[in-house]
């Protein structure tokens, strides 16, 4: 399997030089050991936590660990000891003055973020990464998409974004939405162990990762629950509606989520209520992060079930908005939110980034040719508040302005 470089790389090489500790988390088999990895050299040490000698070794004596190894080491899953957060913190304020010491990385434990912040507030970067994506895995450079609404001024953005150059071809998206980016079985190239591994990756998942961090979890529920969310992937949750379908409490599929969006399987996007429109629909709207392990769930082996499945449509948009955020957190994405619109009367963005600077909506589309009434939803946001500008994504050819106000810009461009 070859080694990708990430668009985090330098993220991590520059907060290096900022900061005691970076700490990055995301899902298991997503890549954070090879990143923390290849953003180091051999003069780190390395550190597996889930490995029993390991555990031991660092947790017996903290005191004497640190002392042994108190600069340039890696700490892989470090969820699997509470304790760590306290010993780093005094070992960092022995020497406060002194950068990039340490390297943690996380996943499987939805406290993992809130303990870093509390605990080492003020000593820690922290970075999310997730699945590859389509840039990373064809070994091309991230789009400049990104740079362009991140560092130029909004009123300036449509004419770069014009611009825009791509490598990206339709099949390259096509391919990278059907099998997804966990590294293992996409770098394999080999589709029967692709499903062999997302087999294995589901029955750890549920078996070990989540047994382990909840003991009192039904992982038959949670198994089912985690294929229903697959179904529901791109539309907007209704926990009520889950509950009576899986013969749960309520109180129960709202626990399920925390644990499918903290573990980093699930994103939930969260309704614009800025808007002027008084009738917004104010549920979260969520979908399975990686579009690979969603159409594993939905038995989605090829492309022609892809393109057959009825879900596709929402999937195809759930896929884009992650590829989105993946892009900016390459460039630095902490002053970003990220939502969704929809009113009670069905009017619906897919996207709206919220900048320092903007408010950019995206409509993502699956198709190609674009009919006037698919920019009637997108048309009104920017005229109600007062947007620059919007951009339609689709699968066509080319950048073109479709009105004054609306840019399309294919996936291939991103």
């Amino acid at each position: 399997m070859n080694t990708v470089i990430r668009n985090l790389q330098p993220r991590v090489e520059e907060l290096l030089k900022l900061f005691p500790v970076i700490a990055i988390l995301g899902a298991r088999q997503s890549g954070k050991t090879t990143l923390s990895k290849m953003a180091t050299n051999k003069s780190w040490s390395y550190f597996d936590l889930e490995k029993g000698d390991d555990y031991d070794f660092i947790t017996k004596d903290f005191p004497f660990f640190f002392n042994e190894y108190s600069n340039k080491v890696i700490i892989d899953e470090a969820q699997e000891s509470k304790q760590l957060f306290r010993e780093l913190r005094s070992v960092i304020d022995d020497n406060r003055k002194k950068k990039g010491r340490f390297i943690i990385t996380g996943s499987s434990s939805p406290e993992l973020s809130s303990k870093l912040s509390e605990t080492l507030a003020g000593r820690v970067a922290i970075l999310e990464l997730g699945t590859l994506k389509m840039n990373e895995r064809y070994s091309l450079p991230l789009s400049n998409f990104y740079k362009i609404i991140k560092e130029i001024p909004a009123k300036e953005q449509v004419s770069a974004l014009m611009n825009l150059k791509s490598n990206l071809k339709y099949d390259d998206v096509m391919e990278h939405f059907l099998s997804g980016g966990y590294p293992e079985p996409v770098l394999s190239l080999n589709k029967e162990f692709r499903l062999q591994w997302m087999d294995n990756y589901m029955r750890t998942y549920v078996e070990r990762d989540t047994a382990k961090l909840f003991p009192r979890l039904n992982n038959i529920d949670y198994r089912r629950f985690i294929s229903m969310l697959a179904e529901l992937s791109g539309s907007i949750v209704n926990r009520a509606e889950i509950a009576r379908t899986l013969s749960v409490s309520e109180p129960t599929v709202r626990n399920y989520l925390d644990i499918a969006e903290g573990t980093f399987i699930w994103c939930n996007l969260c309704s614009f209520q800025k808007s002027t429109s008084k009738s917004i629909t104010k549920m979260a709207r969520g979908y399975i992060r990686d579009s690979g392990l969603s159409n594993y769930l939905l038995k989605i082996n090829d492309r022609e079930r892809l393109l057959r499945h009825p879900g596709t449509g929402m999937s195809f948009e759930a896929f884009v908005i992650e590829e989105i955020k993946n892009g900016f957190k390459g460039v630095g994405d902490s002053q970003f939110d990220y939502y969704y619109f929809r009113t009670k009367n069905g009017a619906e963005v897919d996207l709206i980034i919220e900048t320092p600077d903007t408010v950019i909506p995206i409509e993502i589309k699956l198709g190609i040719s674009v009919k006037k009434n698919q920019l009637y939803s997108l048309t009104q946001f920017i005229n109600d508040n007062n947007c620059p500008y919007g951009i339609l994504m689709n699968n066509s050819n080319e950048i073109k302005k479709l009105t004054e106000k609306i840019i399309q810009i294919p996936a291939t461009y991103i």
